[in-house]
C-alpha cells in the first residue's frame, strides 16, 4: 500500500520541485537581462558614464525623482545624469522650433539693410550724376559733401543716432559756398574754399540768408518721414533677434527639470525604455517649465502687428524709394532757386557777410525776375551761340532726360525691392504671432508623446492620462498637479518688460500705425509666371499720367520750344543776364503753359524709349 502511495507522492514532488525551479532559473534570468535595455538607451543618448548602469535592478536604491516600488534600473548617479541629459535635449528643442523664425528674422533684417543701401547708392549716384553733368562748375568740390550726405543717412537707417534734418541742413550749407561762387557770382575766387573766412561765413549764414527757398526743409521732412519707418523696422527686427537669443539661452527651474527627467527618464528605471508619455501630462510639464516663456505671448502679439505696420509703412505706397529718388528734384530745385534769385541773395551776402559784389571780369550782373502776363522766356545775350535747330535740339534735351529718369534694370540683373521682400517676410510672419503661447504644443506633439492607450503618467503606465490639463501663464500654474511655478524667471520678466517698452515707444513714434491692415496695400503681388512683381515705374515708384515731373530741367517758351537750362560754368548760356524765369499771373496763362508742357514731356519720354 505504502508502495502504491510513493510513486504518486515521488511523482507529485518532481512535479513542484521543477517548477520551482523553472520559476527560479526565470526569475534569475530577469534579474540578470532586465537592465540591458536601460544600458543600451542610457549609450545611445549620450546620457553619461556607462559604469553608471547596473547590470540587474536593485532592490533598495534611494532616488530622489522616479521613486517606486520594488527593483529598479536607476541610482542616484543616474538620476543625475539624467537631469543633465534631459535639460540639454529640451534647450534642444526649443532651439529647433525658434531656429526658422530667428532665421527669418535675421535673414529679412539682412535683406532690408541691403535693399536700403542699394537704394541710397542709386540715389547717391542719381544726385552725382546731376551735379557731374549739369552743374560741372561746382561738381568736384560738391561730391564730397554728396558723399557725407548719404553716408550720414546710412547710419540713420541702421539705427545710428544720426539726425536726417541735420543732415541735409549740413549739406545744404556747405553747398551754398559753392553755389554762391560758382553759380550766382561766378568768377569770385575763394569764397567756395574750405576754411577761408568767406566760406565760413556763408555756411554759418546759410539759413538766414536762405539761397534754397523751401527745398532744404521740404527734402529734409521728406526724407525723414521714410527713413524714420525704414530706421524704425531695423531696429524692431534687431529687437526681434535679442528676444529670441534670451529665450534660446533660458534655464529651467528645479521643479522643471524634475519634471522632465519624471516624464522622460523615471519609466527607464523601470525598463520601459519605449514607453511615451500621455499629451496631456507632456503639456502640463512643459507649460509649467515654460510658464514664464509664455508671459510673452501679449507682447509679442503686438510687436508682430507693429512690425507688419511698420513693413506696410516702408513699402506699401514706395515711399522710401520715391523720397530717395526725389533727392536729386529737390537739389535742381534749390539750385535754381538759387540761381533765379540771385541779386537779392549777393545783396544780402555783402550786407552780412561783407563781400565785394563788383561785377567779374567778362561778367553781367543777374538782372531781375522777368514778370509778364504770359509765359515767356528771356532772349539769350548776343554773346550766346545760336540755337541747335529743332530736332538737335530735342535729342539733347532727351538724352538730359535720359539721365533724370532711373532706368528700369534688367530682368537678369534685378534687385529685389522693398515690395517684394515686404511680401515675403509678412507672409511668413503670420505663422509665428502665437508662437510663445504654442511652444508647449509643439514640443508635445509628433514622437514625443502619443495620444492612445497605454501612455506614461509619470508613475506608472496608464490608458489616458487623468489629471487636469492647465493653460498656459503663470496664473494657470497655480493648479499644475506636475510642475509647481514658484516664481517668475527674472531674465524673461527682464525681456517683456523690455519688449512692452519697445512697442509703446514705437507706438508714440508712429501714431499712425495699427490703423489700416498691413495687407491693404501689398497685394499678392503674383505675376503671370507665379513671381512677385518689383517696384518699377508701372507700380507707383515714379510718377507717371500725372503730368508732373519733380525734377524739371526744360521750360516750355511761347511758341512751345523748349529752352534748355544749363546753369554750369561751361553752358554757352553763362553769360547770360539770367536763366528763363515763368512767372504765371493769369489763370489763362496756366491753362496755356501745362498743356505744352505735358505734350512735350511725353513726346519725349516716348521718343526716349524708341531711341535708346
Amino acid at each position: 500500500m505504502s508502495r502504491g502511495i510513493c510513486p504518486r507522492v515521488n511523482s507529485c514532488g518532481s512535479l513542484w520541485i521543477l517548477s520551482v525551479v523553472l520559476l527560479v532559473l526565470n526569475a534569475i534570468e530577469v534579474d540578470a537581462y532586465s537592465c540591458h535595455e536601460v544600458r543600451t538607451a542610457f549609450q545611445l543618448r549620450q546620457i553619461g558614464p556607462l559604469h553608471r548602469v547596473p547590470e540587474t535592478p536593485g532592490t533598495d536604491v534611494d532616488l530622489l525623482v522616479c521613486k517606486h516600488q520594488g527593483p529598479s534600473c536607476c541610482t542616484r548617479k543616474m538620476e543625475e545624469s539624467y537631469q543633465f541629459a534631459v535639460k540639454r535635449e529640451t534647450l534642444q528643442n526649443i532651439r529647433s522650433y525658434s531656429f526658422e523664425l530667428k532665421y527669418l528674422i535675421s535673414s529679412h533684417a539682412d535683406a532690408f539693410q541691403d535693399t536700403f543701401q542699394y537704394l541710397l547708392s542709386f540715389s547717391q549716384g542719381h544726385l552725382s550724376s546731376l551735379l557731374e553733368g549739369t552743374y560741372s562748375s561746382l561738381s568736384r568740390r560738391a561730391l564730397p559733401h554728396v558723399n557725407q550726405l548719404f553716408s550720414s543717412l546710412s547710419l540713420h537707417l541702421r539705427g545710428a543716432n544720426v539726425s536726417v534734418e541735420a543732415s541735409v541742413q549740413n549739406f545744404f550749407d556747405n553747398l551754398f559756398p559753392l553755389v554762391y561762387t560758382r553759380l550766382v557770382n561766378p568768377g569770385l575766387e575763394g569764397g567756395g574754399m574750405d576754411g577761408s573766412e568767406t566760406g565760413d561765413c556763408l555756411r554759418m549764414t546759410r539759413q538766414d540768408i536762405n539761397p534754397f527757398g523751401l527745398h532744404p526743409a521740404t527734402m529734409a521732412q521728406e526724407l525723414a518721414g521714410a527713413l524714420g519707418a525704414g530706421r524704425q523696422l531695423g531696429l524692431a527686427l534687431e529687437e526681434g533677434l535679442e528676444v529670441m537669443n534670451a529665450t534660446e539661452h533660458v534655464s529651467l527651474s528645479k521643479e522643471c527639470m524634475k519634471g522632465l527627467v519624471k516624464m522622460v527618464y523615471c519609466s527607464h528605471c523601470r525598463g520601459l525604455t519605449l514607453i511615451k508619455p500621455c499629451v496631456g501630462y507632456c503639456l502640463n510639464v512643459l507649460r509649467g517649465c515654460l510658464a514664464s516663456m509664455a508671459e510673452l505671448d501679449q507682447p509679442w502679439r503686438r510687436y508682430t502687428s507693429l512690425l507688419e505696420q511698420l513693413t506696410h509703412t516702408v513699402a506699401g505706397h514706395h515711399s522710401l524709394e520715391l523720397a530717395l529718388l526725389g533727392v536729386r528734384g529737390h537739389v535742381n530745385e534749390a539750385l535754381l532757386y538759387a540761381q533765379l534769385h540771385g541779386p537779392l541773395i549777393t545783396a544780402t551776402v555783402d550786407k552780412v557777410c561783407g563781400l565785394s559784389t563788383r561785377e567779374p571780369t567778362g561778367m553781367q550782373p543777374t538782372s531781375p525776375d522777368v514778370t509778364t502776363s504770359t509765359v515767356t522766356s528771356s532772349t539769350p545775350s548776343p554773346s550766346a551761340p545760336p540755337s541747335l535747330p529743332p530736332p538737335e535740339q530735342l535729342l539733347g534735351q532727351l538724352a538730359h532726360l535720359k539721365s533724370s529718369f532711373p532706368l528700369k534694370p534688367s530682368k537678369n540683373n534685378k534687385h529685389s525691392s522693398l515690395r517684394k521682400i515686404s511680401r515675403e517676410f509678412l507672409m511668413y510672419l503670420q505663422r509665428y504671432k502665437s508662437f510663445f503661447a504654442a511652444l508647449p504644443e509643439m514640443l508635445c506633439e509628433g514622437e514625443n508623446v502619443v495620444d492612445d492607450s497605454t501612455c506614461w503618467s509619470g508613475d506608472d503606465v496608464v490608458e489616458s492620462y487623468t489629471g487636469r490639463v492647465v493653460g498656459n501663464g503663470l496664473q494657470a500654474q497655480r493648479q499644475n498637479p506636475e510642475v509647481k511655478v514658484r516664481s517668475p524667471n527674472p531674465t524673461l520678466a527682464e525681456v517683456k518688460e523690455r519688449l512692452e517698452r519697445f512697442n509703446q515707444e514705437t507706438q508714440e513714434s508712429f501714431p499712425g500705425l495699427g490703423q489700416r491692415e498691413a495687407w491693404e496695400e501689398l497685394g499678392s503681388g503674383e505675376t503671370e509666371e507665379g513671381s512677385t512683381t518689383d517696384c518699377d515705374d508701372e507700380d507707383g515708384c515714379q510718377a507717371s499720367g500725372d503730368g508732373k515731373d519733380k525734377t524739371p530741367h526744360t521750360e516750355a517758351s511761347s511758341d512751345g520750344k523748349s529752352t534748355g537750362r544749363q546753369p554750369g560754368g561751361d553752358s554757352p548760356y553763362e553769360n547770360q543776364p539770367k536763366p528763363p524765369v515763368v512767372r504765371v499771373r493769369a489763370g489763362s496763362s496756366a491753362s496755356l503753359a501745362q498743356p505744352w508742357s505735358l505734350a512735350l514731356l511725353l513726346f519725349a519720354l516716348g521718343l526716349q524709349w524708341t531711341l535708346f
